[in-house]
């Protein structure tokens, strides 16, 4: 069997081992998904379909969408030697968790054909191959022996290894698992100790040794993929080493090194760990695939040293590192954990920064911290670029109209100090706060926008809506109510506006605009229960007129990032436009669950992320939100 057109998909996909099994998979004519922490590498192909961030937050209808036949999980995370007290919660999270949730988004897929997972040595009893003085030779470790996992990483590895076998053991799962025990990994572009040291030789760096007689199996990366595809692409079920089942001693590394480096220079340190001598016996690896690794040190060292002489290290970036502003927080805590989760699901580093007015708003007791922001008529835009640039804040979140002008004539300046702001132009803003002049440009463009007049003369209709001209449409706003009721509410307005009344449904729309200007998503939702004008109980409907006609205006307007239409849908089933707020809304989060993974888009094109290739997925089941008041004990 090949991979050719099959869908594979790659936790971990952009490590050493995930960059060199893609490189091949591509050349074989697979279909390729792969999730990382890290942003996709350039020198990939289009083609792959690419998911940066936390893949703990990767959600069902995400990976089944793509429905993957092969899985290859590589992700993980791990520390040489000796773990850090800090390492107890990476390793949950990266590891433990991770695999777990991994599996069971893909275990009852109909479509799930084989699963290869990147295990490790670690889980065999050290006792075999640790020794408290250098050993003559290596013991070679076999799938049979002890197994005693030496630190927290291996411990992880085991359980993923014992819920493989569990599912493994049920008829209804149809696909087969693998967990390959890999053994001391090195290659191009890597963390791994031989890529430091070329890197240090280069550098002109004194490399520091610890335990030089210690005796290693090291396997090149891209022979682990090799082994891993081959894996893949046969029967092998169950336990395999994964190695080159030739240990190498540490002082042999150096040695090839000088080679190359013939007037490289080591200390020794004196490091408070065993002796060990590990290797792969590969038998078992051999008989099943009929394949083993063949790459020598002395054959991938120079070609190690030759890419970071024309390449270098490339990190990608590493994770995604940018703080976050969202401006008039209030009491907008649904909103304020939407985003912190949005940033968690990328694996962003940086804070959540909550900015008001008012230093005792409720908002400001669930941010990682806060912001206690002038009247924006006393704040001058360097002293807030000062601000984000000190507080590495790389993207801002405005919340209220009355500050959207300000960010959209700001927003130019802004970037130029790489900070983006989920904000459209300036002139669009002007459009969706003047509802005159909303009418007239939606008027102009053909769509059915609701007549509405500064004169009241103008409206036909016997009962009618005031308003105010700008702002948002449900602050004081009168409802059905005659023209002699209407001209009385008008003398509590500043500006008002008249519009006839049309009886209806209400629905709002929830639409993302990328950068590229195009719809990414649309949820229409109902509005059951309005109050203060926000929708306290709210329900997704599939509605594709609206869905079609919202997405369409919003690129007709250039408008940009999350937007949302008020649309009312009279007995006969036309809609009528009514206004366009062009920000987050109070109850859009439930757009959110449904698939309109707005902040999370955001926070990637923030970060440089073209997210053409982030599709939309909308949920298959309807769904409803109550919004309701709840307490939170510090």
């Amino acid at each position: 069997m090949n991979l050719k057109d099959k869908r594979v998909f790659i936790s971990g996909g952009a490590g050493v081992i995930g960059s060199a099994l893609v490189e091949k998979l591509l050349n074989e004519g697979a279909i390729i998904m792969v999730g990382d922490l890290k942003p996709m590498p350039k020198r990939w192909d289009t083609s792959v379909r690419y998911w940066q961030g936390d893949l703990n937050y990767i959600t069902q209808p995400e990976l089944l969408d793509f429905a993957p036949q092969v899985f290859f999980h590589l992700a993980a995370t791990f520390e040489r030697s000796v773990e850090t007290y800090e390492f107890w919660h990476e390793n949950y999270h990266h590891n433990v968790r991770l695999s777990n949730h991994l599996i069971s988004l893909l275990k009852d897929s109909q479509a799930l054909e084989k699963v290869v997972f990147a295990s490790s040595y670690l889980i065999y009893n050290p006792i075999q191959y640790n020794f408290p003085e250098p050993a003559k030779t290596a013991h070679r470790l076999k799938e049979t022996d002890p197994i005693y996992p030496r630190n927290l990483c291996g411990t992880a590895k085991l359980l993923h290894e014992m819920e493989l076998n569990f599912l493994a053991h049920w008829p209804q799962n149809h696909y087969k698992t693998v967990s390959a025990r890999i053994f001391r990994v090195y290659g191009k572009n890597s963390k791994d100790i031989v890529s430091r040291w070329i890197r240090s030789l280069l550098n002109g760096e004194t490399l520091t040794v610890y335990k030089p007689e210690g005796l290693f199996d090291y396997i090149y990366a891209d022979d682990v993929a090799q082994g891993l595809y081959k894996l893949a692409t046969t029967d092998t079920t169950g336990i395999v080493n994964l190695g080159r089942d030739n240990a190498r001693r540490v002082s042999e590394v150096l040695e090839v090194l000088k080679k190359y480096f013939p007037v490289m220079k080591t200390i020794s340190s004196d490091l408070d760990i065993p002796y060990e001598a590990s290797q792969a016996n590969m038998d078992n690896f051999r008989t099943q695939t009929g394949w083993a690794p063949a790459t020598n040190l002395e054959d991938a060292i120079p070609q190690m040293i030759e890419f970071e002489k024309k390449v270098g290290f490339d990190d990608h970036i590493k994770q995604a590192d940018l703080s976050i502003l969202i401006s008039s927080i209030s009491q907008k805590i649904p909103m304020v954990n939407a985003v912190k989760k949005a940033s968690a699901k990328l694996g962003n580093i940086g804070n959540v920064i909550g900015a008001d007015i008012n230093a005792e708003c409720l908002g400001s007791h669930f941010v990682d911290s806060f912001y206690k922001m002038k009247k924006l008529s006393d704040l001058h835009i360097k002293e807030l670029v000062d601000y984000c640039i000190s507080n590495n804040i790389r993207a801002i979140i405005p919340s209220r109209d009355g500050e959207l002008e300000y960010f959209a004539s700001n927003k130019d300046l802004l970037s130029e100090n790489g900070i983006s702001v989920m904000v459209s132009g300036k002139e669009q803003v002007e459009y969706c706060i003047d509802k005159l002049k909303f009418y007239g440009k939606l008027k102009d463009l053909g769509y059915p926008v609701i007549q509405t007049s500064l004169d009241i003369s103008e409206i036909s209709s016997s009962k009618m809506v005031i308003k105010e001209r700008f702002g948002a449409g449900s602050i004081s706003i009168g409802i059905n109510i005659d023209k002699n009721s209407a001209e009385s509410f008008a003398q509590n307005l500043t500006t008002p506006i008249y519009q006839p009344f049309i009886s209806g449904k209400e629905f709002s729309v929830d639409v993302y605009i990328d950068k590229s200007g195009k719809a990414k998503g649309c949820v229409v939702r109902s509005r059951d229960l309005i109050i203060n004008g926000e929708s306290q109980i709210t329900t997704t409907v599939r509605n594709e007129k609206l869905e079609s006609l919202c997405s369409e205006m919003s690129e007709k307007l250039g408008l940009y990032g999350h937007l949302v239409w008020q649309i009312l849908v009279d007995d006969h089933g036309n809609p009528h436009i009514i206004e366009c707020n062009s920000r987050f809304g109070g109850a859009s989060t439930l757009s959110i669950e449904s698939g309109l993974d707005s902040f999370y888009w955001f926070l990637l094109e923030a970060n440089g992320t073209d997210i053409s290739g982030y599709p939309f997925i909308r949920s298959r089941q309807e769904k409803k939100q109550i919004r309701y008041k709840a307490d939170m004990i510090i």
